[in-house]
């Protein structure tokens, strides 16, 4: 099953001030449209965009900018405004996407906003990570067309949080190209801001568990944003009268949806989540866990066999003596998280997917699109001097190098199959996080067409790094052998957008549930060479991090 959501409110952050109304707009014919049958979760709030046809383009998509304001309730009073204005003088169009949006003249972080909105909402956060003292690869690749548009797509965009749902895709299938193609139907380069965030399972084929059930297959929703100098706060409506969702049906939810929305703002303290593990179960224990990678290492062995990488994971349930807030946990992890991405979803009444990942499956800003090699696991040294010799024996070891080599050349292979002019660029090196370092290398390419975005997302999912090599064989072991449903752990997590998508991959990730504690997440890679113990101890060290 999969979902994909475009929330109806959003936080954000922009350097540039505005101050009068703006209106950009893409009109198109709407033609008559079918709808497929399909199975699908329901949601009462908006409409399934997997249900329509994504042949016919929409009427209508089109941002609103309104003048600037000095507060959040300011704010709040200018969308409300505005959204009664869009009732009484409707556009003339049977289906469309509006996204009004009113800058705020000071920084709100987008994850205290969320922190203060009714957890009854449907939910979402996304906070990009900083790639600072890394080459952007993608600058060398643009074109002076993609450079002239660049100035509009958001470059300055930190953090997304969202809540409620202006349109959702979401199904019991696999992700497909059709699936695709009706989010693009709701997306627009000239709205470059109007985004679906969300998530895919780690094995789509795989059956769903009942923490897992709401989420489905693959789910998304549209936005709250928050920019480097000042914040925004948005909603977007969306409707299509062929779904029996009429832009009347739009405007009374969302209007039903801002009378909740709070605009008393508080900075979250970003310490103890003052709370106490009661207990703590792995599954595998450390009883299985270690036949399971002797198992993976005898047909990694055989001579017969085509599988040279397994990724073997395991879930570890805690219980609290208290429930866990799951936005304050985020916030925790975002403090010491500079150099990873944060993210945050919860469908109407599911448990939070929450997640500190430093890995990228890929980003894309329009034809140009980028990816990283990252394995091979070590934690930070104590001092300067025994943190250089754990990175040094990290780089001179021969299974950690094949580990990585293996996810390096991969990803290489693909983006040569789908990608113009692909550099790997450096070929090894160390990235240093908080807590640990891994092997790591980048890796860009010139798609040759706009859909290539889903081709480059099918190829590189999943990873080496998340599932093995080949990844059918890896596929089938893991299923075999690991005794939990991972959900969307290891699965990409992000955005599609009209200029820019990019996407993570959510690892360091847990799933949050009242009354049940935390699932939490975490995997290791073996090949040939690999020592239960060594990756057990990794399997700790990882989930020490979240």
């Amino acid at each position: 099953m999969a979902s994909l959501q475009l929330s109806s409110h959003f936080l954000g952050t922009n350097t540039k001030k505005h101050s009068s109304m703006s209106i950009s707009r893409t009109y198109s014919p709407v033609p008559c449209t079918r709808l497929f049958s399909r199975k699908f979760m329901s949601c009462s709030m908006s409409m399934n965009g997997c249900e329509g046809d994504f042949k016919t383009p929409l009427g209508t998509v089109e941002t609103r900018t309104m003048a600037a304001v000095l507060s959040p309730t300011s704010a709040t009073e200018s969308l409300i405004s505005a959204v009664s204005e869009l009732k009484s003088q409707p556009p003339p169009f049977s289906s469309g996407v509006v996204r009004l949006e009113v800058p705020i003249n000071q920084q709100i972080g987008a994850i205290d906003w969320l922190q203060a909105q009714n957890e009854t909402h449907p939910r979402c956060f996304f906070s990009r990570r900083s790639d600072v003292g890394r080459p952007d690869l993608l600058l060398d690749l643009a074109s002076e067309k993609d450079n002239n548009n660049e100035g509009s797509s958001g470059r300055d965009l930190v953090s997304v949080a969202g809540i409620g749902s202006a349109v959702f895709f979401r199904d019991l299938d696999p992700f497909s190209h059709d699936d695709w193609r009706s989010i693009r139907r709701f997306l627009s380069s000239t709205s470059p801001l109007i985004r679906a965030y969300g998530g895919m399972r780690f094995d789509p084929n795989g059956k769903i568990s009942v923490e897992w059930k709401p989420f489905g297959a693959f789910y998304f929703a549209v936005e709250f944003n928050e920019f480097g100098g000042s914040s925004m706060l948005a909603a977007t409506l969306a409707w299509d009268d062929e779904l029996s969702w009429t832009l009347e049906n739009a405007v009374e939810s969302l209007q039903e949806t801002m009378l909740q929305v709070s605009s008393i703002v508080m900075k979250l303290r970003k310490e103890s989540l003052g709370v106490s593990v009661l207990s703590k179960n792995h599954v595998p224990t450390k009883g299985a866990y270690y036949p399971a990678v002797e198992k993976a290492l005898e047909m990694i062995n055989q001579k017969s066999s085509s599988l040279n990488k397994v990724v073997l994971a395991r879930n570890s349930r805690v219980i609290t003596d208290t429930d866990i807030d799951p936005i304050a946990w985020l916030a925790q992890l975002q403090s010491e998280g500079h150099d990873a991405y944060q993210f945050c979803l919860q469908p109407p009444g599911a448990p939070a997917f929450i997640g500190n990942t430093p890995e990228r499956l890929f980003q894309r800003k329009q034809l140009g699109v980028c990816s990283e090699a990252l394995a091979a696991t070590r934690p930070r040294g104590a001092s300067t001097a025994r943190d250089k010799e754990i990175e040094d024996d990290l780089r001179t070891s021969l299974k950690d190098d094949l580990e990585f080599s293996i996810v390096r050349d991969n990803i290489q292979e693909k983006f040569n199959s789908i990608c113009d002019n692909v550099v790997v660029k450096p070929q090894k090196s160390v990235r240093k996080l908080a807590r640990v370092q891994h092997l790591y290398s980048q890796l860009a390419g010139r798609l040759r067409r706009e859909d290539d975005e889903f081709d480059i997302l099918a190829a590189l999912h999943p990873t080496p790094a998340v599932c093995g090599l080949p990844a059918e064989e890896a596929r089938l072991l893991i299923k075999e052998i690991e005794s939990f449903d991972r959900g969307m752990y290891a699965g990409p997590i992000g955005f599609f957008g009209g200029q820019e998508s990019e996407f993570a991959v959510g690892i360091r990730s847990a799933l949050v549930e009242k009354g049940l504690g935390a699932l939490i997440y975490a995997g290791t890679g073996i090949v040939a060479g690999s020592n239960p113990t060594s990756e057990w101890n990794e399997l700790d060290l990882k989930i020490s991090q979240v």
